[in-house]
């Protein structure tokens, strides 16, 4: 026993000696911050959603509201940027389970989110509008609500907001979607398919520039605020977040791109056949030397690009989009670049470098036998991405419908726009609505331009 005793003396000094010790030394043990680890692994984890206020892509180039300020927060904290796209109904989900550092997805502040997550400063106010067709003058108030049918997404603000106004007595008639987003319930208003649906107001105008048919009707919320969201407790990242926004805000970088997104003039809207044709004898005669001869060199008939010229800048030299496309084709950057051109505003550099992606688009539509089809699906291209109408071609296909012909693509590419469909594509969320009406547009045009030159 004696030894025993000993030996128990001996290892209960030797704790007490190193145990002072070992609390010196660094806890290897302590928790990594999600700042540090966004750090060290050198990406940051963007959750937000695939839609037109977010994050899409735009020939096959990632933009977004959303995603640009994200990619200067990467930038800011000297790390690449990951996006990821769940549902939104599993956005906090992914969040809570470490699989993205934060979620940017256009989310209001409300009570019940703030009760699961901690959001950072606002960065954008907006109001909740109600959105009807434009036909529908008669609704103007709250009161006008009563027996109107109003589509919104499960478990947004919006839908919260709608429950509160029947809670006081407004009789409107309240339909939940499942992971339907805003945009394509605007659409469908405009469409006349549903009576109505509400959204912020940020989205509401910005999608007032691709559905014209649709009327923004008064506010039925308060003023309320946008913001970024983390982890409960993630102290670093939330500092770091606010840091930005703060930076951005007053240096005026968060106002230019809120307004390249939001604001301005859009060239998409309702068809004016009369413009078009007083501007046959005022503009285009200005353009139709080079239209001719940049036409002829890549074989397109120059009637078809003039319609085409109209469609992207109504023959204005200095046309710019809310994308940053500039000039009378409309071309961006990167294809100024690879057409080898210098000054996107120079008509004739324009029309040239216009004309010459489109060949080569052309080009890579040689499987195509029909010509129609083939050109068709080219225009479409130059709309919205070569890579979208491939992942569209395989929707056809999918469908049953043969990707080859545009009267298959025209009913194939709007389902660009449905998170059924463009989740399963390499390109994923697209206005497919929009390169139909442009081709449909352009074709409308230029059957004038052959009845009348």
């Amino acid at each position: 026993m004696d030894s025993v005793l000993r030996r128990s003396f001996l290892l209960l000094l030797l704790g007490l000696v190193l145990i002072p010790q070992l609390s010196c030394l660094p806890d290897s043990a302590a928790p990594q911050s999600t700042l540090e680890a966004v750090r060290e692994r050198g990406r940051l984890v963007m959750i937000t959603q695939n839609s037109g206020n977010t994050y899409y892509l735009d020939h096959e180039r990632p933009m977004g509201f959303e995603y640009e300020l994200a990619r200067l927060f990467a930038s800011h904290l000297g790390v690449d940027l990951e996006v990821i796209t769940p549902s939104w109904s599993r956005m906090f989900e992914y969040l809570e389970r470490g699989e993205g550092d934060f979620i940017a997805a256009g989310l209001t502040m409300t009570p019940s989110r703030q009760a699961r997550v901690d959001f950072s400063i606002p960065y954008f106010t907006v109001t909740q509008r109600l959105v009807v067709h434009e036909g529908r003058t008669d609704i103007r108030k709250v009161g006008d609500l009563s027996g109107l049918t109003i589509h919104v997404r499960a478990g947004t603000s919006y839908h919260e907001r709608l429950v509160e106004l029947q809670s006081e007595g407004v009789d409107l008639d309240l339909v939940l979607v499942p992971d339907v987003p805003t945009e394509e319930l605007i659409r469908q208003v405009a469409d006349g398919e549903i009576d109505a649906t509400v959204a912020d107001s940020n989205i509401a105008s910005l999608n007032r520039r691709y559905y014209p048919g649709i009327r923004i009707a008064f506010p039925v919320s308060v003023k309320q605020f946008l913001a970024w969201a983390v982890r409960k407790g993630d102290g670093s990242l939330l500092e770091a977040v606010n840091e930005f926004l703060a930076a951005i805000d007053s240096d005026g970088t968060l106002d230019r791109i809120r307004r390249r997104y939001f604001e301005g003039r859009d060239i998409l809207g309702k068809v004016d056949l009369k413009a078009f044709h007083v501007k046959i004898e005022t503009h285009l005669p200005r353009y139709e030397g080079m239209i001719r001869e940049a036409s002829s060199e890549h074989g397109f008939d120059w009637r078809l690009i003039a319609a085409m010229v109209y469609q992207e800048s109504h023959f204005n030299p200095r046309a710019r989009s809310h994308t940053g496309v500039r000039g009378l084709m409309q071309v961006t950057l990167d294809t100024a670049g690879e057409m080898g051109i210098s000054d996107r505003l120079d008509p004739e550099q324009s029309v040239r470098a216009g004309v010459m992606y489109l060949s080569s688009l052309h080009g890579r539509f040689d499987d195509l036998v029909n010509e129609r089809d083939r050109l068709l699906l080219t225009l479409a291209s130059y709309n919205v991405g070569y890579g979208h109408v491939r992942d569209a071609q395989k929707i056809a296909e999918e469908l049953g419908h043969d990707p080859t012909q545009w009267a298959s693509m025209r009913k194939a590419l709007p389902l660009l726009r449905n998170p059924e469909y463009y989740r399963r594509t390499k390109y994923g969320y697209a206005r497919g609505t929009e390169p139909v009406r442009y081709v449909e547009r352009i074709l409308t045009y230029y059957d004038i331009l052959r009845k009348t030159t």
